[in-house]
């Protein structure tokens, strides 16, 4: 089964995307609460909610720890931040405040031991992002002095205890073979963005994404949630 994700972007403890979830309508109240946001969505039936945290990814730890706790207050749905998790204490942080999942960023992937020290307080409830685009790949500042390749990037993440990748800007034959590495090693991959109607989110299912994590698409009403929940089922 592949989740359809809903994330929101905070910035100043406030959705940088205005959500009104009844504008084809007319009705409804416009909100950049972020706990108001997830609400609606766990209420549509969403099982996880992704929040990510721009200041917490400048400062290099969660700074928006406020909105993560009152989104945690308000839904009992698991959360998953991404910003200012690349080490241990900023994953202690999120969770303090609230988050049940991280998402840390590619950086980790070529730093053995900050990653085993993040594996180590996080466990199963960590992710790393990627970017697999061969020229993000190429151009990574990598310490080992060589650009891996996506199949060596994962199964090095999947034997340092790594049980789950976020990928964001990927074209097909890239994504195609991320999620043909990932199945190798049972971990879980998350599509990041990208999808801009239910054609897409489907393809994504069929090539075993595990979730797609929409933001904007979402809240924009460009995609539907209930339909695009259904049109992964």
């Amino acid at each position: 089964m592949t989740l359809v994700i809903p994330s929101i972007d905070i910035a100043a403890g406030r959705s940088r995307v205005v959500f009104w979830p009844g504008a084809s309508t007319g009705v409804g109240t416009p909100t950049d609460r972020p706990e108001r946001i997830a609400e609606h969505f766990v209420g549509l039936g969403a099982s996880l909610i992704h929040v990510v945290d721009f200041e917490g990814a400048r400062a290099g730890r969660p700074v928006n720890t406020d909105a993560i706790g009152a989104i945690a207050s308000r839904v009992a749905t698991p959360l998953q931040l991404a910003g200012g998790v690349d080490g241990p204490e900023g994953i202690q942080l999120a969770f303090a405040a609230g988050a049940t999942r991280v998402v840390a960023g590619m950086v980790l992937a070529d730093d053995p031991t900050t990653l085993a020290a993040c594996v180590a307080v996080a466990g199963d409830w960590l992710g790393i992002g990627l970017d697999v685009r061969p020229e993000r790949l190429a151009a990574f500042p990598w310490r080992r002095g060589h650009a891996p390749s996506v199949d060596e990037l994962i199964e090095e993440l999947a034997g340092q205890g790594v049980r789950r990748v976020v990928v964001g800007h990927a074209g097909d034959a890239n994504l195609a073979s991320v999620a043909a590495a990932t199945a190798a090693t049972g971990m879980e991959l998350l599509v990041a963005g990208g999808p801009r109607d239910l054609d897409a989110l489907r393809h994504l299912r069929d090539l075993g994404v595990a979730g797609i994590i929409l933001g904007e698409a979402l809240l924009s009403g460009a995609i539907d949630y209930p339909s695009a929940r259904e049109a992964v089922a």
